[in-house]
């Protein structure tokens, strides 16, 4: 992604776009045919050139255009014919975004199918599931990733619909008018590398797209946020359900030799607070002083690399992270039975009002005495039931061995994973 920012290749798709723009002039017989020829031919730069020009102009179309007249010679009068900087740096920046865009969506899929096969290894993987970071009813590892896929699928439909809305491209001039460049020119370059005309510019594409494709970047941080969040509190030591693979002759500490810590899921804990203040950024870079300002391109000089570099080596990163993530099964379960059976008083509760006819209100305040009494006397939840005749009687002894089964938490798990995942 690096190489795809680089200066090089930036005024490689600008001296595309204006040989590009050469040729639609000729299919228009404004341009002569061999002066085309000799600029397709001759169209070069010298990076280090458009350097020291640029020192001396301030001026980084000025002084990209100067380096390649000096390579093509006369002809070179023809080169920027009708256009304006902002027809070729947004039009190029519009093929920047959805090229970037693309390799991020490459990356998502690489991301997606990891969290497919661990979520599939671990389907019936039993666990707690929490609700406020307390025990709540049982899950199953395996559900826990197929809610991170749905959310990453949905995150690549967005990412999706931001790439088209971002690849537009306008070359009509310095209000957007067309006064010095027909449609037909603007029509033939943007067909060619891929875009779609901006149906009305000013003398810039309009920054609501630019706001829109980094704000996706931004929620698309927060879903990689979100995972390595977990993937920390799995990895607690009071937890210690799941963690990030520790390779031989790692060190987590430089103080205290035992540690092993979740590094990974922490960066990118951090990186994403950078990617979420690009799309600030982008926000504010929408409102700008009439049919244009230069505001905006400082701010895009920096966010349209970063942001897009970062995100690829996030979802990179985490790709690695969850294939080579460490589950431990057993302490799941470990886990799960260490509140002494209180994760089943809603199985309790409904299975007294549906049941035995007993109010939710009366049903309620049973269950939750004995689960009280479970919690402040550190007694097992289930034998408290048990030995209550009045559940006993309205229940019976065999019901209430069903209801304590965690299995029974976990009849739906084909039906969410073939709505998540299709049939397999």
């Amino acid at each position: 992604m690096g190489q795809w920012w680089s200066d090089e290749n930036r005024y490689r798709v600008w001296l595309r776009i204006e040989v590009l723009a050469c040729q639609a002039w000729a299919e228009l017989g404004v341009m002569p045919a061999e002066a085309v020829k000799v600029i397709e031919e001759k169209a070069d730069f010298d990076l280090a050139r458009i350097e020291a020009i640029e020192a001396e102009t301030r001026h980084d179309v000025i002084a990209f255009l100067t380096a390649v007249a000096e390579k093509v010679g006369p002809e070179s009068r023809y080169i920027h014919y009708g256009l304006t900087s902002s027809d070729v740096l947004d039009t190029s920046l519009a093929y920047l975004l959805k090229g970037a865009a693309e390799r991020l969506l490459a990356d998502l899929d690489g991301l997606m199918a990891a969290v497919r096969e661990r979520a599939f290894e671990h389907k019936n993987t039993v666990m707690i599931g929490r609700s406020h970071g307390m025990h709540a009813e049982p899950i199953t590892f395996g559900l826990k990733l197929a809610v991170w896929y749905d959310e990453l699928a949905r995150q690549k439909r967005r990412l999706e619909a931001a790439r088209d809305d971002v690849a537009a491209g306008k070359l009509s001039g310095a209000v957007g008018t067309f006064a010095n460049v027909p449609p037909e020119v603007e029509a033939h370059v943007c067909r060619e590398l891929g875009l779609k005309p901006a149906p009305a510019s000013t003398q810039i594409v309009q920054r609501d797209r630019h706001a829109a494709f980094f704000a996706a970047l931004a929620v698309l941080a927060g879903t990689v946020d979100k995972m390595a969040v977990e993937i920390r509190h799995l990895q607690r030591s009071e937890v210690g359900e799941a963690e990030e693979y520790f390779a031989k002759g790692q060190k987590g500490s430089s103080a205290m030799p035992h540690k092993r810590n979740p590094i990974g899921s922490e960066n990118m804990s951090g990186c994403a607070r950078l990617i979420r203040s690009y799309a600030l950024a982008a926000l504010e870079n929408q409102a700008l002083w009439h049919e244009r300002d230069i505001s905006h391109s400082s701010v895009e000089r920096v966010i349209g690399p970063d942001a897009t570099i970062l995100m690829d080596y996030m979802l990179q990163r985490l790709t690695g992270l969850i294939k080579r993530l460490v589950v431990y099964p057993e302490r799941m379960m470990a886990n799960l039975e260490s509140s002494r059976g209180l994760i089943f008083s809603q199985t309790i509760l409904l299975a007294l009002v549906e049941e035995a006819g007993v109010s939710r209100e009366e049903a309620y305040v049973r269950v939750q005495a004995r689960a009280m009494e479970a919690i402040g006397q550190k007694k097992d939840f289930q034998d408290l039931i048990r030995a209550d005749d009045w559940f006993v009687e309205r229940l019976g002894r065999e019901r209430l061995d069903q209801i304590f089964d965690p299995n029974r938490h976990l009849g739906q798990v084909d039906f969410i994973f073939e709505r998540v995942f299709g049939r397999s």
